[in-house]
């Protein structure tokens, strides 16, 4: 979107959004001069916001209590097993894979993360102690991935693709064909 249609936009809602002054941003940082109407409408903007006429939204603050919890349950069980075993974790992975099977918890007050953490401690406590423990347990039995590992490249034609997918079978498929014993007529 243009600098001119986001400032339309703006005029017509009365509301400029942290998206909106996130595009305005990323425009004016890529470009290496802006045009004369561009100018304009960044002063229309500019004199709108002063006057009153478009309100700038603040960008609200979330605290998702979630993820303090997950994070202070996976750091200690991740330290337990790195202290007592040879393994190394991840501790993003783990706390990324427990996380995506909880519920959120958000909050925008202090006082409103403080019931949430209450709340967590009373009724999830053991959800999220066993989504952390799965979660260790598959960082635990993940295959290493060697670095010749490549991505199937979905860029271009599908026959590209089924080129890389019959590589690929080539390459791999020979180690789990069974051998097939020959029968002679003798």
């Amino acid at each position: 979107m243009s600098i001119e249609k986001i400032v339309e936009q703006a005029l017509q809602d009365g509301y400029l959004t942290p998206a909106m002054e996130a595009e305005v941003g990323r425009i004016c940082d890529t470009a290496s001069e802006l045009s004369i109407e561009e100018y304009m409408a960044l002063d229309r903007l500019m004199g709108s916001l002063l006057t009153g006429e478009v309100v700038a939204v603040p960008r609200k603050q979330f605290i998702n209590v979630m993820e303090e919890l997950v994070l202070t349950e996976a750091i200690a069980r991740v330290a337990e097993i790195e202290a007592t075993s040879d393994c190394t974790l991840d501790l993003g992975d783990v706390a990324a894979f427990a996380l995506n099977r909880l519920p959120p918890l958000y909050a925008t007050t202090e006082e409103g993360a403080a019931y949430q953490r209450e709340k967590a401690h009373e009724e999830l406590a053991d959800l999220i102690s066993g989504q952390v423990k799965e979660a260790i347990s598959c960082n635990l039995n993940r295959p290493d991935f060697f670095p010749e590992r490549q991505t199937i490249k979905r860029k271009g034609t599908d026959d590209e693709v089924l080129t890389q997918v019959s590589s690929l079978l080539k390459d791999h498929a020979g180690k789990f064909e069974p051998k097939t014993e020959s029968f002679s007529n003798s």
